[in-house]
């Protein structure tokens, strides 16, 4: 059984939080300065190695996107990535000066994660029955 040309091609939404994600992915490995300082302290890796997995996964969540194969795994794996850094940007919504952004954005960024996963969800799921 082949799959129909609609639930093959992505919607220009999905197309675009798949840019987004590839993105910010890239942003950990040009500028990881930035991403290393809000790593909370507690976390059981070095900020580097979190930057550098949570950037990763972040590239090939918005790649995995792209793809109906690999749409669902994308989505369940940037759902919990998304999970998993909420406590940095918590970390960050409590400080904001000690990583020089602005309370507006550190506090700003909190309601956002709901709103990814949300999208995310929604841009992962398969269709075989055309657009609704």
């Amino acid at each position: 059984m082949t799959s129909s040309p609609v639930s093959s091609r992505p919607r220009v939404g999905t197309l675009l939080l798949a840019a987004l994600f590839v993105t910010a992915g890239t942003l950990h490995f040009v500028t990881p300065g930035f991403f290393d300082r809000i790593v909370p302290p507690w976390v059981p890796l070095s900020a580097r190695q979190a930057t550098l997995i949570s950037g990763a996964a972040e590239v090939l969540g918005g790649l995995g996107l792209l793809h109906p194969r690999t749409r669902p795994a994308a989505r369940w794996g940037l759902i919990a990535l998304l999970v998993a850094v909420f406590p940095a940007n918590v970390w960050m919504a409590q400080d904001p000066g000690r990583f020089r952004v602005s309370p507006l954005v550190a506090w700003g960024r909190l309601p956002l994660q709901p709103l990814l996963i949300w999208a995310v969800w929604r841009a992962g799921r398969t269709r075989t029955h055309g657009p609704r």
